[in-house]
């Protein structure tokens, strides 16, 4: 749906002034059966979901590259409120499906606390009833993956008491919960309990290749969006032999990311309402470079060059450095299980593709690996570069000397380009 159809942010022609887009009032969105094909409707039209996570930074981006909607995970993040958020992606021509908070079990949150679950309603209802009206909001994501490690089916309680919460103060926007992965238990249990839910959401990593097989091992037949999709998730890569997961190029994450759209987002015409892939931005979680479409700088890497060509149909105009591979010289790769000497000089031998080599350039770093792992995506503190160890760098090598201290450590490359791409790739290596 193009800026017209959702409406740029209107200006009141008499005093030149940007107007609230609250005052617009909400769109109305539905979902509907056309064709023997389930779609969201928004003010009538017809809008399949081409959207990205993201919750601040270069989400309007989003659209310039051929989105149409964005999703986040709470109404106020610690940069932004949930009203600009809103506001930021209605002139930028974007729909949102906002994420409201609920707590998880895992982080010692008691459903049976019945005084505690209330006030989690009622803090939810004053956040729902503050921006039901604004007209960029395309629906409510009831918690993110609540099934993750719990046991209390009453979480799915409370989830039907929020979402029938929001069917009474809002009768505009559709509703759902996120889910990690998909299984018969929740499903059978949601679907009995949970009568309030307009359709569930799925989030799966690399084994959304499956998603087809799986949704019908959990006899799931009902509509759902794909809310978190992407790279090939930390726990489904190869370790090394001291235990930490090896990390896709730049260029392989994008080549199995373009396949997955295809294959999974694009298979079931019938039931699927799009997704959102993950993540528009950058995090830390093992690595500050898993998981982000975009580097620590602010680089877009090839993956955002796929979804545009998936969303558009047309390859952008500059395309990102293609990243082949890595490898110490004499010592081998990512697979190989790299051990090195301390205080001892190496090279790095980079393999890139792109249409144009005068215009890259290179930078390294080498961190150790995170001393404290976090769990389901929660916050992850980034190691800190170890400064001096990187002795030069180019487009085809790096050299560099390890550190002095025994332990795991990875060697990061960046090789970016003119135009704000990048290509990465790092190799794992352990000081003996």
């Amino acid at each position: 749906m193009g800026l017209v159809a959702l409406g740029m942010l209107a200006c009141n022609t008499e005093s030149n002034k940007k107007v609230d887009p609250m005052s617009q009032g909400p769109s109305k969105v539905e979902m509907k059966k056309i064709d023997d094909r389930y779609r969201l409707f928004v003010n009538g039209k017809e809008f399949f979901v081409k959207g990205a996570g993201c919750e601040h930074g270069a989400c309007h981006l989003v659209a310039d590259h051929g989105g149409n909607s964005i999703r986040t995970w709470r109404v106020n993040n610690s940069q932004t409120t949930g009203k600009e958020v809103l506001d930021k992606a209605w002139e930028s021509g974007l729909m949102v499906m906002m994420g409201l908070d609920v707590a998880k079990e895992r982080h010692g949150f008691d459903y049976n606390d019945e005084e505690a679950v209330a006030r989690q309603l009622e803090a939810i209802k004053k956040d729902v009833i503050a921006i039901k009206d604004h007209p960029a909001l395309l629906g409510w994501g009831i918690g993110n993956e609540l099934n993750l490690r719990y046991t209390n089916t009453k979480v799915w309680n409370a989830v039907d008491d929020i979402a029938k919460m929001i069917k009474e103060v809002d009768g505009n926007h559709v509703v759902t919960t996120m889910l990690a992965g998909i299984g018969k238990d929740e499903v059978d249990y949601i679907r009995e309990h949970c009568t309030n839910i307009d359709f569930i959401s799925i989030q799966m990593y690399g084994d959304i290749i499956n998603l087809a097989q799986r949704i019908e091992e959990a006899g799931y037949d009902g509509t759902y969006l794909v809310t978190e999709w992407g790279a090939t998730g930390h726990w489904e890569m190869p370790s090394t032999e001291w235990g930490v997961p090896i990390e896709q190029t730049s260029s392989e994450k994008a080549d199995a990311i373009k396949l997955r759209y295809q294959k999974a987002i694009l298979a079931n015409e019938a039931n699927c309402l799009g997704s959102y892939v993950f993540l528009w931005g950058q995090k830390q979680e093992r690595t500050p470079t898993w998981y982000g479409l975009f580097t620590e700088y602010g680089e877009k890497t090839e993956a955002i060059n796929v979804m545009e060509y998936m969303w558009t149909g047309k390859q952008p105009e500059h395309m990102a450095p293609r990243v082949a591979n890595a490898i110490i010289r004499g010592n081998g790769g990512r697979f190989d299980n790299v051990k090195l000497n301390p205080n001892t000089e190496y090279s790095s031998l980079v393999e890139v593709e792109h249409p144009n080599n005068v215009v890259l350039k290179a930078r390294a770093e080498i961190m150790p690996e995170p001393v404290e792992l976090s769990d389901g995506g929660d916050f992850e503190q980034r190691p800190q570069s170890i400064e001096g160890l990187i002795i030069s760098a180019s487009v085809s090598e790096v050299k560099f000397k390890t550190p002095a201290e025994k332990g795991a450590y990875r060697l990061f490359i960046y090789i970016v380009d003119d135009n704000n791409n990048a290509g990465t790739v790092n190799i794992p290596f352990y000081i003996e």
